[in-house]
């Protein structure tokens, strides 16, 4: 997936939830946060990664699926990922 360097979507995504996860670390690391804000950041991350997952999942559809000339391997492989991530 080389294509990937070069989308700014993904990329920007990735960037702000190495951020989250930063944050988050340097919170747990402080030792003078509530438990409760450490699960709101893990909800964030969660939400990040699933923004993520989201992205890519429509990029892989777009560029390896949804062609003219698309494998029936690749669609399996697909569908099969699908099924673990739900």
């Amino acid at each position: 997936m080389s294509h990937l360097q070069k989308n700014r979507k993904v990329l920007n995504r990735i960037s702000r939830l190495q951020g989250q996860m930063n944050a988050m670390y340097k919170t747990v690391l402080d030792g003078e946060a509530e438990c409760i804000d450490v699960l709101q950041q893990v909800a964030a991350v969660r939400g990040a990664v699933q923004g993520l997952m989201n992205e890519l999942l429509e990029e892989h559809l777009k560029t390896h699926v949804l062609t003219e000339d698309y494998d029936e391997k690749e669609l399996e492989d697909f569908l099969l990922l699908l099924k673990k991530y739900k």
